[in-house]
């Protein structure tokens, strides 16, 4: 039997929208409190992902410079 996920829980919050957004949105028959989640998740992965790319710069570059020298390890073995 599946089990779906427990429901988040929500909270209420004030926030400031264009108002020509919300009157499109609603023309539209977009839930705008899904959207904004939607919205908020996408900035929150969007920024995680520069944080670790900042907190990992060194080691990617290092990464980047031993294939720029030395190629792909494993190269040989690649069917393409």
């Amino acid at each position: 039997m599946l089990q779906s996920a427990p429901k988040a829980q929500r909270i209420s919050v004030n926030t400031s929208i264009d108002s020509q957004l919300i009157k499109d949105a609603k023309a539209l028959g977009i839930n705008i409190s899904r959207a904004a989640e939607a919205g908020i998740a996408k900035a929150i992965a969007a920024e995680k992902t520069r944080r670790w790319q900042e907190e990992n710069k060194e080691a990617i570059e290092s990464s980047n410079e031993y294939v720029r020298k030395s190629g792909l390890p494993l190269a040989k073995y690649r069917p393409f």
